[in-house]
């Protein structure tokens, strides 16, 4: 009996096993023809509307998709922000990119502030990839990750790289911009701002650079949400930020550190105690104020201030107009809320509903790292670096 026994659960085990390889040769058949579909759908005029209905109908089978993968499936976002201070790139970017990490990287998107932006060497960029670019695409081709977009404005640029087999599942890219430096004519301030769906699910990333100084806290605030209001993309399912189902916003948002003295600061980071100082950091005095940016999630600021520091140096530029360490450059997230609804025309409120009736099927973000990287020297901000898991669950 128990030899029977045994051999019952041997051929139950087999056939679980031979229904499993089936799902999964099933899931990637599916998805080979989605790939010819998109391939053919490149073919077609954009203003076509068959076009549009075409992209929204494959979005919702790359949701589909998902109910048909394992339990869950994770893929790895690597996020950059740096003001370089109109600096040319150091020659080796590893360390910024941790490219050796386990498991390895997806997506990396990276977001600069202040890059060199005289109306000469801007003319020049137009014509050719410009240096920063450069030494990303050089660092990252080799491992067969291609550039999935870039945009830019004056001194902002963007830049999306992904690995190569993600491509046929990466949609509707479009990107903007909005000014704000100089009452809105100048770039020098801002956003720059990319947007696309990833295997069915919509997501945005904004990179921007808002007002300095000590006083402006709440000029920040407000071109902050200057730029949620005003900026709009192509598209008719996910016009605004707020519209996607994941938003990254990150750059140089300016916030200081408020009322404490330089004495305090100093004697705070020299002894790690740095959370003594998150009760007096602008932002999250600001989110405790402000219902829109409590719905932007960020990590706990476990690291140095990283402004303002000597050019080549670990050490914090203290001399002449004395700027007070800060953590000026930040990275937040946004999960759009279940059954938000839109302010805008049926079509948002489809669009919505739809996004309401696939959420048993999430896009759940767990940050996995938070830091920043002190090893590079050439401006006086230090770059700041998280990673993301992005699971799709069943």
């Amino acid at each position: 009996m128990d030899f029977l026994s045994g051999g019952a659960r041997l051929r139950s085990d087999s056939v679980a096993s031979s229904a499993s390889t089936s799902s999964s040769s099933s899931r990637m058949l599916l998805r080979q023809r989605l790939a010819q579909l998109l391939s053919r759908i490149d073919d077609m005029s954009s203003e076509d509307e068959a076009s549009e209905e075409m992209s929204r109908t494959l979005d919702d089978a790359f949701l589909l998709c998902s109910r048909f993968a394992p339990p869950t499936h994770t893929f790895r976002l690597h996020m950059v922000t740096w003001n370089v201070a109109t600096a040319e790139p150091p020659d080796d970017v590893t360390s910024l990119l941790q490219l050796d990490i386990q498991p390895p990287t997806d997506i990396y998107v990276i977001g600069l502030q202040e890059v060199c932006a005289t109306p000469i060497r801007f003319i020049s960029d137009l014509i050719v990839e410009d240096s920063w670019s450069h030494v990303f695409m050089d660092t990252l081709a080799p491992r067969s990750f291609v550039k999935v977009a870039s945009v830019r404005m004056q001194g902002l640029l963007l830049l999306v790289f992904a690995k190569q087999s993600h491509l046929p599942y990466i949609r509707d890219i479009h990107s903007t911009y909005t000014r704000t430096g100089i009452f809105g004519y100048w770039g020098n301030k801002g956003a720059v701002s990319m947007r696309f769906s990833f295997y069915g699910h919509k997501v945005c990333f904004v990179n921007c650079h808002l007002a300095a100084h000590m006083g402006h806290a709440l000029q920040r605030v407000d071109e902050f949400e200057h730029i949620l209001e005003t900026q709009e993309f192509d598209t008719a399912d996910a016009r605004r930020v707020l519209d996607h189902k994941l938003v990254f916003w990150f750059g140089d948002l300016n916030f200081r550190i408020a009322d404490h003295g330089l004495h305090f600061l100093r004697s705070s980071i020299n002894s790690g105690r740095l959370n003594l100082l998150w009760s007096k950091d602008q932002l999250l005095t600001m989110k405790n104020k402000e219902a829109f940016l409590q719905e932007f999630e960020e990590g706990p600021l476990d690291f140095k201030p990283t402004y303002k520091f000597s050019r080549n140096s670990d050490a914090y530029d203290l001399g002449g107009k004395k700027r007070k360490p800060a953590w000026t450059d930040r990275i937040l997230w946004r999960v759009k809320p279940k059954n938000s609804a839109s302010e805008d025309d049926d079509n948002d409120k489809t669009s919505a509903a739809m996004d309401d009736s696939l959420d048993e099927y999430p896009l759940v973000v767990n940050q996995d790292k938070y830091t920043s990287d002190m090893s590079y020297g050439v401006s006086d901000h230090k770059p700041v670096i998280a990673s993301f898991s992005l699971v799709v669950r069943d």
